[in-house]
């Protein structure tokens, strides 16, 4: 059997934790940050599990993550 290709676009915003699960970047922190409140930035600046609901899709597109 061929290798598959995961889709390189998602291979470059997740990536997976230890336990398995798939991390994102938070959106509306690459731009137009000046009128945004500093605590909106600190919270916009880490990042988050993606919902399971979602995961099956991410999972999908990249095979062997």
């Amino acid at each position: 059997m061929p290798k598959l290709k995961s889709r390189k676009a998602a291979a470059k915003r997740f990536r997976a934790t230890g336990s398995g699960k798939i991390t994102r970047r938070h959106t509306h922190r690459k731009h137009l940050l000046e009128h945004k409140s500093p605590s909106r930035r600190r919270r916009l600046a880490g990042t988050v599990i993606v919902n399971e609901r979602d995961a099956d899709n991410v999972r999908a597109m990249l095979p062997y993550l």
